[in-house]
């Protein structure tokens, strides 16, 4: 198999918004920069997020703050986010947004040129700038033409099976092109890790096929890094049930923003068992632990889900303030929105756990590798604040890319192994040789489905217990696959890595839902159903069997004093 070696200063593992904002950073900086992500980057995950994104400008309300945007955070959080983490982010928040606006984004504006700002969720104030539904897709495209402009390489069909890495200093990664097999030695001084969560282990998701299989964990705990709340996913409430091939496809939050009811199989508005008082516009993660109740106790949809009907609305409404929703339904169900319901339920969406980093660049303990957007964590706790993921994107992206350009420029020399090399390429060597009888694609699917059944909304120490058991016998199964690449490609291949990288996240997962005896957030205990003081500290996983608690820093003086509980009454909750 032809392999060909590539040396560039930093490696950047991913080519969504996080990994493009630190490569613009580099590449701005006149330090040599290569991106490699194996999705096409005009489609990378971050195209699909649709809300906003937020920053305290004030354009909208002027006492808008960075601390309140920073104590809206850490309150929405449970008290499980890093207080320095959401520092950061909320106080360079505005800079993100300039940056972006510099790039050329075609923010929504006011009459006076203003960028509009508009409330998400558990927010005191209006604070998120959005372009239309798909604020993701333009800043996308956005980062993508800055990247162009400096002419930053991005191989597109990459994947990456190992970061190569000795006397715990990195020195390059291991991969393959996904549709030729060629193998490629990147050496690099620093490799940044913007691969995503896992989220796609779970059978209903709003992240496709080959998108946030775990990769970055993977990746991170073999080169000695850690992962930190993996148990912490968020469900977001509204995910297609069918198409089977689209199962989990979102549907925006905006329709229950504009007046979408929630209905069970009786036709019983079922939100005024739960949240009497916000009903349809309660947070993520109550509307999403309430369908998930409907549907347990036997009053859920024939699909089984629950019913979000919009039709009773205006249909000029509807076409203008759900475009995207209205298209999409047609696109994948034949079904207008404007005359019936739809079935949904909760999907997987969402890490708000991954690779552990520090607050001040990012780094993680292994020197020379660096973790940025949903695959790193600490800003979410254990409840994501709408449209706080993407400007957590531009405020890290800068920072760590400032930080690889001093560390890779600080080296004298760039250490190297023959045998992690040897390592990694007997990986890949060995896949392509195994003719076992285990098909991938049906061991994918029994990992989805133990994790949806005994990790998903809901989780009980005997169903964790059995969905570890059932992992234990899916490794063993994983060890007998067959790799078949053919003339399509090697897809077959990068599904078996993708297999590998989601059965450590699903055992990182299990282990610390496990642990985390309480109810907080995003995450239900039904046999622990309150919320356990002593437990507001960080579970951080580095193998199996290896969970410890980390201590969380106290809030500081000028944020705490800021939090309280916000009213969510006429605003969307994206």
């Amino acid at each position: 198999m032809t392999e060909h070696q590539l040396a560039t200063s930093v490696l950047v593992i991913g080519s969504g918004g996080a990994g493009l904002r630190a490569a613009i950073e580099l590449a701005e900086r006149g330090v040599d920069v290569l991106v490699v992500g194996k999705r096409p980057k005009a489609d990378a995950h971050t195209a699909l997020a649709a809300g906003g994104i937020n920053a305290a400008l004030a354009t909208m309300d002027p006492s808008d703050t960075w601390q309140q945007h920073a104590a809206d955070t850490i309150k929405e959080s449970y008290l499980l986010a890093n207080p320095e983490i959401v520092r950061v982010v909320a106080e360079q928040a505005p800079r993100g947004i300039e940056d972006l606006e510099r790039y050329g984004m075609p923010f929504a504006r006011e009459a006076d040129g203003r960028i509009s700002q508009r409330f998400f969720g558990a927010h005191t104030f209006r604070r998120t700038s959005f372009a239309g539904d798909y604020t993701g897709l333009e800043i996308q495209r956005t980062l993508v033409n800055r990247a162009t402009q400096l002419g930053i390489p991005i191989h597109d069909t990459c994947y990456i099976t190992r970061i190569l890495v000795q006397d715990n200093v990195v020195f390059g990664a291991y991969g393959f092109d996904l549709n030729t097999g060629t193998r490629y030695v990147f050496h690099a001084d620093v490799v940044i890790l913007a691969a995503g969560g896992h989220t796609r282990i779970w059978r209903r998701t709003s992240s496709r096929r080959d998108e946030n299989t775990g990769d970055s964990f993977r990746l991170a705990v073999l080169a000695g890094g850690r992962i930190r709340d993996p148990e912490l996913v968020q469900f977001h409430p509204s995910g297609l049930l069918e198409p089977e091939n689209a199962a989990g496809t979102l549907v925006s939050e905006a329709a229950r923003g504009e007046g979408g009811v929630l209905t069970n199989a009786s036709g019983e508005r079922f939100m005024a068992r739960y949240d009497p008082e916000r009903m349809e516009l309660s947070t993520r993660d109550r509307v999403a632990l309430a369908a998930y109740t409907e549907i347990k106790e036997g009053r859920g949809t024939p699909n089984g889900g629950v019913w979000l009907d919009v039709s009773h609305l205006p249909r000029e409404q509807i076409m203008q303030r759900l475009p995207r929703v209205y298209q999409t339904l047609l696109e994948l169900q034949m079904k207008d929105i404007t005359r019936e319901a739809v079935e949904i339920a909760p999907t997987a969406h969402y890490s708000m756990g991954g690779v552990w980093v520090s607050p001040e660049d990012h780094s993680t303990g292994v020197a020379g590798l660096y973790a940025i957007g949903e695959a790193s964590s600490g800003l979410h706790g254990a409840n994501r604040l709408g449209g706080n993921s993407l400007i957590e994107l531009l405020v890290y992206g800068r920072i760590v890319g400032e930080a690889a350009a001093e560390y890779s420029t600080s080296l004298d020399a760039q250490r190297r192994s023959r045998a992690a090399l040897d390592e990694a390429r007997s990986e890949v060597d060995d896949l392509l040789a195994a003719d076992g009888p285990e098909n991938v694609r049906a061991l994918q699917r029994a990992l989805r489905n133990t994790m949806t059944e005994h990790a998903g909304v809901v989780r009980d120490e005997a169903g964790l217990r059995k969905g570890l058991a059932e992992l234990d016998e899916l490794e063993n199964r994983i060890r007998d696959v067959g790799v078949h690449p053919d003339l399509a490609g090697f897809q077959d291949l990068a599904h078996a890595f993708d297999l590998k990288a989601s059965a450590l996240s699903a055992r990182a997962t299990l282990e610390c839902a496990l642990e985390r005896r309480e109810t907080r957030g995003c995450h239900n205990r039904s046999d622990h159903p309150d919320l356990d003081p002593a437990q507001q500290v960080n579970l951080v996983w580095a193998g199996p069997g290896q969970v410890v608690r980390e201590e969380i820093p106290p809030v500081p003086d000028e944020i705490a004093s800021l939090m309280r509980e916000v009213d969510t009454a006429g605003k969307l909750v994206e």
